[in-house]
């Protein structure tokens, strides 16, 4: 894909259990969304358990990109960024990865560290959220691993990037459909000394802002919604209570039972319990309900992008 001045561009965020595509074009400062899609494609199945990726999480993903192509050639995209986190950071047979994003694509892969994983997050969700009473805390619970950013819009911040997500805690330690209480308990232990030991002070946070697809999906269920409006969601409020109770409640629930829930989507139905636990221990740390936002790290990527084009 070679650039053109005046071009849209694309970012393309692949995680652990999702790949995620943001095409857009216009200024920086106030870019036009032409396209955003997402796919759930568990490339990090197994990797916490084996260190390599499974062929069929390779195919699941691979067949995404072969959908994403033709997306942007359809917008006539001038650049691409594609960025790889969590799951990509720890398989010991990436680079198959790499060839087959690149066959596919065109791009390289860049694998980012938690650290500037962590940044992007917090400057994609401040960029929507400029009124956020500072400090901010930025949280993106992802399928691999947690980014908490705490600091104000153009000044430095503190970030780190836990090494536990939805998808690593289930495979990990709630193993039973419903999780047992003593699953659950070992989980929330684990997950407690992580944030203990994580140099963030949660407790100081005036904003706490929720971006990725554990915050929007906690949502959009306390909202009961029958369908899922990107609208509502963005800017919505949920209470710390509330997100305690529903971590309860997805925990206490068989995945075919989560799969009632009008919003949920299969790939994300047998994690969303471990996200919603993350979720509720970070609750019980800060003094703010949370704020959901739909623009993260790849809105932050087209917004690089376009600041970049000639």
């Amino acid at each position: 894909m070679t650039p053109g001045a005046g071009a849209p561009v694309a970012a393309i965020d692949c995680g652990t259990n999702s790949v995620r595509l943001l095409v857009a074009a216009g200024p920086a400062q106030a870019p036009v969304e032409l396209e955003r899609t997402l796919r759930i494609t568990r490339l990090g199945q197994g990797v916490d358990a084996t260190g390599e990726f499974h062929p069929d999480a390779l195919a699941r993903t691979f067949a995404a990109c072969d959908e994403y192509a033709a997306v942007l050639a359809a917008h006539g995209v001038g650049r691409l960024r594609f960025v790889a986190t969590s799951a990509a950071r720890d398989a010991g047979n990436r680079e198959e990865f790499f060839a087959g994003v690149r066959a596919r694509l065109g791009v390289d892969p860049e694998v980012i560290s938690g650290a500037e994983e962590a940044q992007l997050s917090f400057d994609g969700a401040l960029g929507a959220s400029p009124e956020a009473a500072p400090p901010a805390l930025v949280v993106d619970i992802g399928g691999g691993s947690t980014e908490l950013v705490l600091g104000a819009s153009g000044q430095p911040v503190r970030g780190t990037s836990l090494d536990i997500g939805s998808v690593r805690l289930r495979e990990r330690f709630l193993a039973s459909d419903p999780p047992t209480a003593e699953q659950v308990a070992a989980a929330t232990a684990h997950v407690d000394a992580l944030l203990d030991a994580s140099g963030i002070d949660l407790a100081a946070a005036r904003t706490w802002i929720g971006v990725g697809g554990t915050a929007t999906s906690l949502s959009a269920i306390v909202q009961g919604l029958e369908t899922y409006d990107r609208a509502r969601v963005h800017g919505s409020t949920v209470t710390r209570a509330d997100l305690t109770a529903l971590a309860d409640r997805l925990l206490g629930s068989t995945v075919a039972e989560v799969l009632i829930i009008p919003t949920m989507v299969p790939g994300r139905a047998d994690v969303i319990c471990a996200g919603a636990l993350i979720c509720a221990r970070v609750a019980a740390r800060v003094g703010v309900d949370l704020t959901v936002s739909e623009s993260d790290i790849l809105d932050e990527v087209v917004a690089q992008l376009l600041a970049a084009a000639p």
